[in-house]
């Protein structure tokens, strides 16, 4: 096939797998005839395999132009230098939109050092990201990072000292990131929203002893704050502040006399990020990466996605996550993409920067889209702008999903699964199905293995039959920082266990079935608790719900339903649990159901699962005492 269509929301996307030439012309003709041209709204050509263009082939454009007939901008991404010259030679450059195509660089194999001196190198004046009305190219990184990278230099930053970032997003914290790596520092990303207790704890584990603190929603007296954490029970003995009042652009004079330093070498595969896992889940665990584990990701994520530095994408996830680094800051810093940093995350201000950037991308954990859309100041033109939105963190409900399609038809929705230690796993297709995409967490991504096993019987599940997912590949944490080898997730094979079920289907896409320690087991049933959810989210009126076990002195664990209530409706228990009776077995069908206004979340976005159990047992308990 030379051509590879796809069509979708009245848009076509065609990818050329060849030269233009006289030869295949006839081929490129016919194999575009069944597309109708009338009702399109969009025509894309990505032309990365195309390496020439003869007369015949411009003939062939010239054709499609004409069948637009202007309704709509012909865009051509992926023109390489040859191809370039050829349509300025012509002055085809005047009837349709394109984009060069980057030169081919293995982003996966540098540094974050490198990564950035490379793009200072080749794109310095390319906008990358803005915050605050302000925008940044990749000039003001390095700059930036330089003058912070001295400052911390004197505090006695060096290679492989472990240093913290805590703080909400903002253009110093990115600062700051590419500063650590100048060093050759690890950068330990925090929640910013612990407690000076927790901070001490995670610094213990993570060996802390340089902190850099920006914006803290906790922290009222910030020289109290400074005293705690590097009190003589801490390992944090510096503090460095980037807080949104300091202004480095201030400093700028001062970057002349630190030109060519910290010149020294880092390697892509050296150690330099911690993440946490969640403190809310147990004792934390320091996950050690590299940036060629994270930039594996990003490129992958970038191709996934068809990032192009046409894009803009509004950056709401945390940047202490995974997901926030991996689906959105780097994969747009290597595509030249501009990111755009919200300076609060409330729901009507995300619907003003998308609306008034045009944003194309944002991702998202599902509880917050549908916060969006129920925000009184939300209509769909202001989102229209968008065309690719990630989901991952939680599941998504076909119900929702059925109501975000329909209220965001040009989106490109896709389900994704990671881990702390190694995102993304696992990808729907750009174009995929409704069906993938709400009951699927999408396929393996290249470069990465993935296999579902019986840990019970020590042999691999055949298709359609769940066990536990286990991992392997190249963007795989190193380990668990300090953690002893009992407590190392990854097997003497190799494989990270996750601890999550799931199975693979006949056309080889991964179903999550849950989490192995969130089975809820009744009278040796085990139930999983997203079946039950998926049973309950078919009701329209319910806006959100989980589903937990609660301890019970007959049957051991009885299941308890949490759920938010859409508004304008009223929760009838019996008529639930008449509805339930024709989708579940009765021992899946909830004992007890407890209704909120809104769940408790995390500062990512999340539901807070831990606390939210803890009260739904709590009122369980307290309800049956009263009986």
């Amino acid at each position: 096939m030379l051509v590879e269509k796809t069509i979708r929301d009245n848009k076509a996307y065609v990818k050329v797998n060849g030269s233009l030439d006289i030869i295949n012309s006839p081929i490129f003709r016919e194999e575009l005839a069944d597309i109708d041209f009338k009702e399109l709204k969009g025509f894309t050509f990505d032309f990365e395999k195309v390496d020439y263009v003869s007369s015949a082939g411009l003939r062939e454009l010239l054709i499609i132009l004409k069948k637009i007939k202007g309704a709509f901008p012909l865009k051509v991404i992926n023109v390489n230098s040859i191809v370039n010259d050829i349509f300025i030679d012509t002055q085809f450059n005047q009837y349709f939109e394109y984009t060069l195509s980057e030169e081919k660089i293995d982003y996966s194999h540098l540094s974050f050092k490198e990564l950035l001196a490379y793009k200072v190198k080749n794109s310095a004046d390319k906008c990358i990201f803005s915050y605050a009305g302000k925008k940044y190219n990749w000039n003001d990184l390095d700059r930036y990072s330089q003058i912070i990278a001295e400052d911390l230099s004197k505090q006695g930053v060096k290679k492989g000292s472990h240093v913290a970032i805590c703080g909400s997003n903002s253009a110093n914290w990115i600062f700051t990131f590419y500063a650590i790596q100048k060093l050759g520092g690890i950068a330990q990303l925090l929640n910013f929203s612990l407690t000076d207790d927790e901070i001490i704890k995670f610094s213990k584990v993570g060996d802390i002893t340089h902190f850099c603190y920006g914006e803290m929603p906790l922290v009222t007296d910030e020289d109290s704050f400074i005293k705690t954490i590097t009190s003589d029970d801490s390992p944090i003995k510096n503090v460095y502040s980037i807080k949104n009042s300091i202004d480095f652009s201030q400093r700028l004079n001062e970057y002349e006399n630190l030109t060519g330093k910290f010149e020294n070498k880092i390697e892509a595969d050296s150690p330099c990020v911690m993440i946490f896992t969640s403190g809310s889940t147990g004792v934390p665990k320091g996950v050690l990466l590299s940036a060629y584990n994270m930039l594996n990701s990003s490129c992958l994520i970038k191709e996934a996605i068809h990032i192009t530095s046409n894009d803009k994408a509004c950056l709401i996830l945390p940047l202490f996550h995974i997901f926030g680094l991996v689906a959105n800051l780097f994969p747009n810093c290597i595509a030249d993409a501009e990111t755009i940093i919200p300076d609060n995350i409330k729901t009507a201000n995300i619907i003003k920067v998308i609306s008034e950037n045009k944003c194309s991308i944002f991702h998202s954990v599902p509880t917050m889209l549908l916060s969006i859309i129920n925000n009184k100041e939300f209509n769909t033109e202001k989102l229209s702008s968008l065309r690719s939105t990630i989901l991952a963190g939680a599941p998504v409900s076909e119900a929702q999903m059925t109501m975000l399609s329909q209220i965001l038809p040009n989106i490109h929705f896709a389900s994704s699964y990671g881990l702390s230690e190694m995102a993304p796993i696992s990808i729907c297709d750009y174009d995929d199905t409704f069906e993938h995409i709400t009951k699927t967490i999408g396929k393996p991504l290249s470069n990465i293995q993935i296999r579902i096993f019986d840990k019970e019987n020590n042999k691999l599940c055949p298709v359609g039959t769940s066990g536990e997912i286990q991992v392997q590949g190249n963007n795989l944490m190193t380990c668990y920082y300090k953690a002893a080898l009992d407590d190392q997730s990854i097997d003497d094979e190799g494989w990270l266990h996750t601890g999550d079920l799931g199975y693979f289907d006949e056309e080889g896409y991964i179903h999550f079935v849950g989490r192995s320690k969130e089975l809820i087991i009744r009278g040796g049933e085990n139930i999983v608790p997203n079946e039950v959810i998926s049973a309950i989210s078919q009701e329209d009126y319910i806006a959100d719900a989980k589903v937990f076990g609660v301890p019970d002195e007959f049957w051991g664990e009885t299941v308890a339903a949490a759920l938010v209530i859409k508004e304008g409706f009223t929760f009838d228990e019996e008529k639930m649990r008449e509805t339930l009776k024709a989708r579940l077995a009765k021992f899946k069908i909830p004992a007890n159901f407890v209704v909120y206004e809104t769940f408790p979340s995390l500062p990512n976005g999340k539901v807070d699962s831990v606390n939210l159990k803890k009260d739904v047992i709590q009122k369980v308990l307290n309800s049956k005492s009263e009986k």
